[in-house]
């Protein structure tokens, strides 16, 4: 017995998207002015990954579960997908190979006390660890006191625990707090695009994708894009209530944890000797504060 969702749509809509934004000059093709859809045909698909048209059109209706990795290399060169949404395919073909036996599950596993003593070691940064869902399961002080307003959030609540998605999308707070919020939009939906391909079992993740599908047009469209992420790194600029302007450097690392748990901690940093530095500085001072109240 099947016991994972069908993830034939997701393969599908995926290869198409991804064929639609290829423009036929990007391989050496003539554009012409007889196409009727943007991007590439399925037959000069198949041409680029030395496949039959035929067999092409079929894996591009769902049906990947017995194409081998070499055809799937192939086909992700002839897309000329990035290494992230390579991964992703092969997330995609894994899930759907596992068909005759149930999937393991993923486990949500509480922090384990000297990770925690780790994330509170930290003081000059905003540290926080987040799973796959994208919510936060531990954080240090400063990280609180950066997102006060998450962790306030009535619509953020999950089992308990802030979500970043849920806040970025369904509370108008999201909108004053990130200042390139369309940007932070995107990599939201990407990130939790990648985590469904990585557990299409999860019926958490689920849940939380058609509740914000149902709640937010903005999310809707960003996850029919089908843009995956599994990098979380860059830089955030944060309008905060209590400090103002932020410029803060952000890094991800994975954790180990137990088979099938999903956590990264990440780490917010001001570049030494700037404004933000200091007001990261009065923000450590204003936790302290409140946490003495």
């Amino acid at each position: 017995m099947n016991n994972l969702p069908d993830n034939r749509a997701d393969i599908k809509d995926f290869l198409a998207t991804r064929r639609a934004k290829l423009l036929p000059e990007q391989v050496g093709l003539p554009s012409g002015s007889r196409r009727r859809v943007p991007g590439l045909r399925r037959e000069e698909v198949a041409v680029l990954a030395g496949v039959s048209p035929e067999w092409y059109a079929r894996l591009e209706k769902g049906n990947i579960s017995g194409v081998s990795d070499d055809v799937l290399y192939a086909v992700a060169r002839a897309l000329q997908l990035s290494d992230e949404e390579r991964t992703y395919l092969f997330e995609l073909a894994k899930a759907a190979r596992t068909t005759n036996r149930a999937a393991p599950r993923r486990k949500d596993t509480e922090v384990a006390a000297p990770v925690q003593w780790m994330v509170d070691s930290i003081t000059l940064s905003a540290a926080f660890i987040r799973n796959g869902r994208l919510d936060i399961v531990a954080s240090n002080a400063l990280g609180r006191a950066l997102h006060a307003q998450i962790f306030a959030s009535e619509t953020t609540a999950a089992n308990g625990r802030p979500n970043f998605a849920r806040f970025h999308f369904l509370d108008p707070a999201s909108r004053d707090f990130y200042i390139d919020w369309e940007a932070g939009a995107a990599a939201t939906a990407a990130l939790l695009r990648a985590e469904a391909g990585r557990e299409p079992n999860d019926r958490a993740l689920r849940e939380l994708v058609g509740e914000l599908s149902t709640l937010s047009p903005e999310f809707s469209e960003l996850w029919g894009s089908h843009d995956i992420r599994f990098r979380h790194e860059g830089m955030k600029r944060l309008q905060h209530p209590v400090v103002g302007y932020l410029e803060l450097t952000y890094q991800s690392l994975a954790l180990p944890t137990l088979p099938r748990a999903v956590n990264e901690l990440s780490v917010y940093t001001a570049e030494p000797g700037t404004v933000h530095e200091e007001h990261i500085k009065l923000l450590t001072s204003w936790a302290a504060t409140a946490a003495k109240l």
